[in-house]
């Protein structure tokens, strides 16, 4: 008995020196098996807005060559990267960056310039003599340097704008690290860039061939103003153009009463059926505003596949009136946010429009469940990335899309106490509170400074710019 105790017990004391060299071998095995990549966030919460939308507890997404590669809780996606930065996550919440689906972003050099006045007026009285006396490529270029800084500032990673001097736009998103879909825009009367539409319509068609694939942040697609400032020949001509060039078509649609009213006494249709019976829509359209469409109409957006961005703070400030947003999303329109530009907003401040887009259903509908938090931080994330095109690049945080991605500090007191993430992200939440911007997997604004703007430089030429204007203004009162 003693004897075969012994026999068994002898072994024991290498065994456990094994397993005990076993175990201290396995974090320098585990370490060697470990996938190197270029970054890890994390986040107290991860929230993919994905179809379930998703909210991952001290989650972490794993980001190489501008692609997330990964994501889940943190422990697991520290255990099989090892990133060239890892970026903390203690009190902050990751997302995907926000997307603002209608601006002009050069405008910031116009804000405050016109307003309290109703949208015709402030457009054809104020905006667009000042654009054709003050805009030029330098303009442009400084003012969307400028709309870059107060965007990314913010939490926005992608912006659709649709305004003059497109190559300055470009260049200046090339620099700044955004994400943007650029749309020349074209306009059947003298503007900064052209003397008609036929020669906007040619630039603009020059534009996509210089710019297309040379960027993968830059979108280059061609746009019209409108259907009251375009003749139906030319929209007809624009959307042939952008067949053979195979880029979709940004438009202001049904803004205000006005177009409505011109339209129908010109032709006999709402803007959306002279469209459709124009071929317009016969390809990917964005539709700017959709203040006013009928049932019919709303009909034509959803057999179209027709992208709406909506512009709350812009539509109210001019009076354009209230969107019917609710009816849209549940008729299965494709609706996004947007700003607008900074001369009908005064900013370009998403987590504003979140806030009043999420109101103005509400009240507008006496119904406090219309348009509920997470149905408005779908439509400036992945809902929105599906309304201008890019559903399957950026939106949400999965596997194999580009890693554009935002990190919310929840540190200060309007956060305390927090009992639902997605609440307070809509209800709650301003761009001072976003901490990490990161865009194509290249982080652009880090502990709330942005990394890719010369923001001394902006700001001098910017007041110096103004000044100028101002100056010139002013000679014309005396």
């Amino acid at each position: 008995m003693t004897r075969n105790n012994q026999a068994i017990a002898k072994p024991a004391a290498p065994a456990m020196f094994l397993f005990l060299l076993a175990a201290l071998a396995l974090p320098a095995a585990c370490a060697g098996d470990a996938q190197t990549i270029d970054l890890i966030v994390r986040g107290d919460h991860v929230l993919t807005m994905d179809p379930e939308q998703s909210v991952i507890a001290d989650g972490a997404v794993a980001v190489d060559d501008g692609m997330i590669v990964a994501i889940g809780p943190a422990a697991e996606i520290m255990a099989s990267y090892r990133a060239s930065e890892v970026l903390a996550g203690a009190g902050k919440v990751v997302m995907p960056g926000l997307i603002n689906g209608h601006s002009h972003a050069a405008m910031t050099l116009l804000r405050g310039i016109a307003d309290d006045l109703e949208l015709m007026e402030w457009l054809t009285h104020y905006i667009f003599p000042a654009e054709n006396r003050f805009v030029d490529a330098a303009f442009v270029r400084l003012g969307t340097e400028l709309a870059c800084w107060e965007m990314l500032r913010g939490g926005t990673t992608t912006f659709v704008d649709m305004y003059y001097f497109p190559d300055s736009v470009a260049e200046a998103v090339e620099s700044c690290g955004m994400r943007a879909v650029i749309v020349p825009s074209t306009i059947d009367q003298q503007s900064p860039d052209a003397e008609d539409g036929e020669q906007s319509l040619r630039q603009a068609v020059d534009f996509v061939k210089r710019w297309r694939g040379r960027n993968n942040r830059i979108i280059p697609i061609i746009g019209v103003h409108s259907v009251y400032t375009v003749s139906p020949d030319g929209l007809a001509k624009v959307r042939a153009e952008a067949k053979k060039l195979g880029v979709a078509v940004g438009i202001h649609l049904e803004e205000s009463p006005f177009e409505i009213e011109i339209t129908r006494k010109n032709h006999a249709m709402t803007p959306v059926e002279l469209l459709d019976s124009l071929g317009f829509f016969d390809g990917p359209t964005i539709g700017a505003h959709v203040v006013w469409p009928s049932e019919t109409d709303i009909a034509v957006l959803v057999e179209k596949h027709i992208g709406v961005i909506h512009n709350p703070t812009s539509n109210m400030k001019t009076s354009a009136g209230i969107s019917p947003v609710v009816d849209m999303l549940a008729a299965g329109v494709k609706v996004g946010l947007g700003t607008d530009g900074a001369a009908s907003n005064n900013d370009l401040d998403m987590w504003e429009e979140m806030r009043l887009a999420a109101f103005l259903q509400k009240v507008s509908t006496m119904d406090p469940e219309a348009l509920p938090a997470s149905a408005v931080l779908q439509m400036a994330t992945s809902g929105g990335a599906q309304a201008i095109g890019l559903g399957a690049e950026i939106g949400s945080l999965t596997v194999g899309r580009r890693a554009d991605l935002i990190q919310v500090d929840f540190s200060d007191v309007h956060f305390v106490p927090t009992y639902d993430v997605v609440s307070h992200l809509v209800y709650v939440a301003d761009e001072q509170d976003v901490e990490t911007v990161i865009v194509d997997g290249k982080i652009v604004v880090k502990n709330k400074q942005v990394l890719t703007v010369d923001t001394r430089r902006v700001r001098a030429e910017a007041n110096a710019l103004a000044a100028r204007i101002q100056a010139a203004l002013a000679a014309d009162d005396e």
